[in-house]
């Protein structure tokens, strides 16, 4: 008897702009499969106004979502935290990114581990990301820096994804996939 075939894994890409819907709607994906669900946040939070929006998203979610606060080791917080029937938020990539620049982490290395870790895990991956590179071109070296390492690791996710979902005014398009 043939082997059946292996099922793709259950990862989506959800990237917009500011406001987008991008958060809401990942959340939803998440949340439609029942079971375990976990937020993993990168941010940290260096200001009033930043802590205040940290507690209105926790508030938004509600008391069903264990949070992870991880603002570096991301694929060690997937390692440790994905599985079967369980739902995992990553939100967001762009925050990601923007610690590991800040820390002078290699930033090409840390996406590609990421990208070759991310096919592998198991249960419902949602990763959240800022489309930044819709925009001017930025004026100082450090804002275009961030664009580019942006766009690539975009890509890079985007090509091991099964789903890919672009949200503007808080409508979900299908860049790659199908609606669940």
């Amino acid at each position: 008897m043939p082997n059946a075939p292996t099922p793709l894994p259950d990862l989506t890409l959800v990237l917009g702009g500011a406001r987008s819907g991008k958060s809401r709607f990942a959340e939803g994906l998440v949340t439609a499969l029942g079971g375990p669900r976990i937020y993993v946040a990168t941010s940290q939070i260096w200001d009033a106004e930043m802590a205040e929006r940290v507690a209105r998203h926790r508030d938004d979610r509600g008391p069903d979502w264990r949070t992870i606060e991880e603002p570096l080791d991301l694929r060690g917080a997937l390692r440790a935290h994905a599985a079967e029937g369980c739902g995992l938020l990553v939100d967001c990539l762009t925050l990601w990114l923007t610690n590991l620049m800040m820390a002078d982490s290699d930033v090409d290395a840390e996406t590609a581990a990421l990208v070759e870790l991310l096919p592998t895990l198991p249960g419902r991956v949602v990763l959240v990301s800022n489309e930044v590179g819709l925009g001017i071109v930025p004026d100082n070296a450090l804002a275009r820096r961030f664009r580019d390492h942006a766009g690539r690791l975009h890509q890079a996710v985007a090509a091991v994804a099964p789903r890919v979902v672009l949200t503007v005014a808080g409508l979900p398009i299908y860049a790659k996939g199908r609606a669940l």
